[in-house]
Parts: structure tokens; C-alpha cells; sequence
């Protein structure tokens, strides 16, 4: 592929991102920027937030994992659904009965100041990182496939890739994320469809010989694991996936934000879903995808590169032809995209809302003023440095760090809000920053001395499990004795 190439699709890619900004931003006010005015179609949040939960990591990195892993992906996804079916039917009708904006001022009223803080300073530390790790996927796509050949550090192809995204959500914020996650959701499913299709045609397999190939070839399409001493293990793999869905969509700022813009709680509920049944369908689909890779590499006597993460960009662009490296190209910029622009806009708005104490300070056009200049840019710069410092310390698959990472800095809102939704009680709220942090840090110091620990035993995503139940056992000993929360959150029927 050539620079003038590569440019042109760039650049058709962000004209229609850009129209959309364009027409979405029109007439906003703060309200638009954090919920849409409630005013999204419940369907269309539900198709696009399969682009923002997916995200560059998932297109890369997926089908990398199935060289070491086959299928085993697709164990987490079924405990997947369990996770939104919870969400669904406990969260979303909370959030909306108590009309959240940030779904963390939940802990203001029901613990106080200092749980608050703490639950929104995680969410801020965990989506900034799992952000920077799929704006890395994608910024090293685009310094192998143009700016390489143009001479431009590594550094300005991860700002210039920032800076689009700020320039297209600064106005509209969520209301133009839930129309660009339309958008960049096609690209993406398109360029997995396609390059399936393509990589078949090449081998000679029509769709069923394909799904015969793949059966055949054990390695790549083994499913289900049953040693409990291994991390693939699959009812640790079915249960992490379950808690993972729980706090990395009911529990994070980001992907609620998409769910608190619609009508109603009912139009949420069927949003969330529709939403989990085509993600299994999709993460199937990117398994296929991964697998194909594979058999490609082994049929055309290709040497598969250092990582997984490799496999797929190297295959696109010096191997499939011109059309696919096109198709990869636009479905990666699509997919890291549709994460990294709703991340962005999620992390100003809980800055906004819990550390700014928007709506209780400063007038509208103040607030807008400091919205749009000091902290949507702030967070954009945070993004690049972090980005930076991603790609010089990554050692793994980057969908692998991202889960890892979750595992720690979820812990603590997990173990928060079930105690805040499963019990009455009161806590001496000024240490809750301290149980927050100490169990993270338990949780790091078992994970590296496990095999030593529990005989040969080693953690995987179940790490999140362990986080959250020792931050709960550690606000159970801060509970303060016989004064109990005074009404009862969850009415179960």
C-alpha cells in the first residue's frame, strides 16, 4: 500500500466521522455532552457499543490468541452473558431510578465523600489505561502501514491519532459517540467478514469445507478446557467472564454513560440484551478469523511473527493484497476508534461531574469553557503520555494486559458496590481509600508468589473475584455497628 493510499482512506474514514460530529453537535449543551438528552434509540446503542467493547485490542489481539489458546476465548464470553443478564436487570433499573449521570454519586449518598472519590478515581485510573493499550494497538498499525514510510516519530503518529478523536467529541461528547459507534461497529464487522472470505477464497475452501478445516485442526479450534490447574481452565474462565462483563460495562463510567442515553429503563434493558447476544456472535466470528489466520500462515509456509498481536496486521498488509490491507486498515481505525472516543468522553465527564461537582458549581457557560479547554484537553494528553509509556514497558497480547489490568483496578469497585447494594450497613467512610488500596495490592503479591502459595496454582481473570472479596470483607470491618443504610436499594421480586 502506498502513503497516498493509506491517506485516502484516512481521510474518508474521518470525513464521515467528522459529518457526523458535525450534525450530532449541533445545538449541544452540557446536557447533550453527558447523556444525549436521553434521547437515543436503544438499538442503536446496542449495535454500537459492540465496536466500543470489542475495540482495536479485540480485532489485533483476538485472533492472535487462538495460536496459543484456540477457542478458549469463548469460554469467557458465554460467562459474558451471565454478567450483562445482571446488569440488565439489577443495575440499568437502579441507575435509572436514582437518574445518574455518574454512576459513582451512587456511593456519595449511600457511604459518603471519601467512597465516592475513591470508586471515581479507579474508574479514571482503569479506563485511561485499558484506553492507552487500544489507541496503542491501532497507532502502531498506523506508524507500520504510513508513517514509517513518511519518516514520522512514533510520538506525532500517537498524537495526531488523539487529537482527531478530541476534535470530533469536544462538542457533541456522548451524542456523538453513539452515532460514530455506528459507523466504526460496520467497518469493523465488515473487515472481519471480508478478510475471512478472502483468506478461504485463497485456501479454496467454501463456508463449509472452511468449518471443517478449522474442526480438523485441534490446536486452533479446541473450545472447552477442563484442568483446573491451568488459566484456561473453563469454569474460571465462564465465571471471570461473568464478574469481567459485571464491572467493565455495569461498573464502568464508559460503556453506562451509552446505556444512561436512552428513553427509558426498559428500552436499556432490551439495549443490553440484544447487545450481549450479537457479541457472542461476533467474538465467534473474530475466533474464525483467528483460526483462518493460522491455517493461512501454516498452508503458505509463512513464519509467524514474535507475538499474536503481530500476525494479523503482517498478514493484511505484505500478504492478502491490497484490498485487504485497505479493509484491515479502515476495520482497525474503526475499532480502536469506537473505544478510544467514548473513553475519552467518559473520563471528562466523571471529572466533571465527581471531582468538579458540575451542576452544584460555576455557571453553564463556565463550565463549558472548562470542559471543552482544561479537562477534555488534559485527558487527551494524559491518553498520549500513557500511550507512550504502553508501548515501552508491553510485553503481552494487548487484549491479555488489558484484562489483567482490570482485574486489579475493578477489584475495588466491585467489592464496593456489592456492599453497597447487598447490605444495609454504614461504614467509617474516611478509610475506604485504604481498603481500596491494600487490596489490590494483597491481590499483586498472592498473583506473583501463586505457584509458591497454593501449589503450583496460577491466577487468571478469577484474580478480579479475589479482589473484590477482600475490598468487601475490608468494608465489612469498617462498618459501623447498628446503623444501617435507611432504605432498601435492590427490591427483589
Amino acid at each position: 500500500m502506498t502513503p497516498t493510499l493509506v491517506l485516502l482512506l484516512i481521510g474518508i474514514y474521518f470525513s464521515g466521522v467528522l459529518l457526523i460530529s458535525y450534525v450530532t453537535a449541533r445545538g449541544a449543551t452540557q446536557t447533550t455532552f453527558f447523556t444525549a438528552d436521553k434521547n437515543s434509540p436503544w438499538y442503536l446503542v446496542a449495535y454500537g457499543m459492540i465496536g466500543a467493547t470489542l475495540s482495536g485490542v479485540t480485532f489485533v489481539s483476538l485472533p492472535g490468541w487462538v495460536g496459543t489458546s484456540g477457542f478458549s476465548y469463548f469460554q469467557t464470553t458465554m460467562g459474558y452473558v451471565l454478567g450483562y443478564a445482571v446488569i440488565a436487570t439489577v443495575l440499568l433499573p437502579l441507575y435509572y431510578k436514582l437518574n445518574l449521570v455518574s454512576i459513582y454519586s451512587f456511593l456519595e449518598d449511600r457511604f459518603g465523600f471519601w467512597s465516592y472519590k475513591t470508586a471515581a478515581f479507579f474508574f479514571l485510573l482503569s479506563r485511561t489505561i485499558q484506553a492507552a493499550a487500544k489507541l496503542y494497538i491501532v497507532s502502531i498499525v498506523l506508524q507500520t502501514f504510513l508513517f514509517d514510510e513518511l519518516n514520522v516519530p512514533y510520538f506525532w503518529t500517537v498524537f495526531i491519532t488523539i487529537a482527531l478523536i478530541w476534535l470530533y467529541t469536544f462538542r457533541g461528547g456522548i451524542k456523538t459517540v453513539v452515532w460514530t459507534d455506528v459507523l466504526q461497529t460496520t467497518f469493523m464487522l465488515l473487515a472481519a467478514g471480508i478478510t475471512v472470505y478472502i483468506i478461504a477464497k485463497d485456501l479454496g475452501l467454501g463456508f463449509s469445507e472452511m468449518l471443517q478445516t478449522i474442526q480438523e485442526n485441534g490446536k486452533y479450534s479446541k473450545t472447552f478446557f477442563w484442568d483446573p490447574s491451568q488459566p484456561s481452565y473453563f469454569f474460571t474462565q465462564f465465571i471471570s467472564g461473568a464478574f469481567l462483563a459485571l464491572v467493565m460495562t455495569g461498573l464502568d463510567q464508559d460503556m453506562m454513560q451509552k446505556n444512561l442515553t436512552c428513553r427509558t429503563a426498559p428500552d436499556a434493558q432490551k439495549n443490553m440484551f440484544w447487545f450481549s447476544l450479537i457479541l457472542v456472535a461476533v467474538n465467534i466470528l473474530f475466533l474464525t478469523l483467528g483460526a483462518m489466520l493460522y491455517i493461512y500462515t501454516d498452508r503458505m509456509g509463512i513464519p509467524l511473527p514474535a507475538k499474536g498481536d503481530e500476525l494479523f496486521p503482517m498478514l493484511a498488509k505484505d500478504y492478502l493484497g491490497v484490498f485487504a490491507a485497505s479493509v484491515f486498515l479502515l476495520g482497525i481505525i474503526a475499532a480502536a476508534y469506537s473505544s478510544a472516543d467514548s473513553a475519552l468522553t467518559s473520563l471528562t465527564t466523571s471529572f466533571c461531574i465527581d471531582f468538579l461537582n458540575f451542576g452544584k458549581t460555576k455557571t453553564g457557560s463556565a463550565q463549558k469553557r472548562t470542559r471543552r479547554i482544561q479537562v477534555h484537553m488534559m485527558f487527551s494528553l494524559i491518553l498520549l503520555l500513557t500511550v507512550i509509556l504502553f508501548k515501552l514497558i508491553n510485553n503481552t497480547s494487548a487484549l491479555d494486559a488489558v484484562l489483567k489490568v482490570a482485574t486489579y483496578t475493578y477489584g475495588p469497585l466491585l467489592g464496593l458496590f456489592a456492599f453497597g447494594l447487598l447490605t444495609r450497613k454504614k461504614l467509617k467512610d474516611k478509610w475506604v481509600p485504604v481498603v481500596c488500596a491494600l487490596s489490590p495490592l494483597l491481590c499483586f503479591l498472592m498473583n506473583f508468589f501463586s505457584e509458591e502459595l497454593f501449589n503450583g496454582y496460577r491466577f487468571g481473570y478469577e484474580l478480579l473475584m479475589l479482589n473484590g472479596a477482600m475490598t468487601f470483607l475490608g468494608l465489612l470491618l469498617l462498618s459501623k455497628k447498628g446503623e444501617l443504610y435507611e432504605k432498601r436499594l435492590l427490591e427483589w421480586k
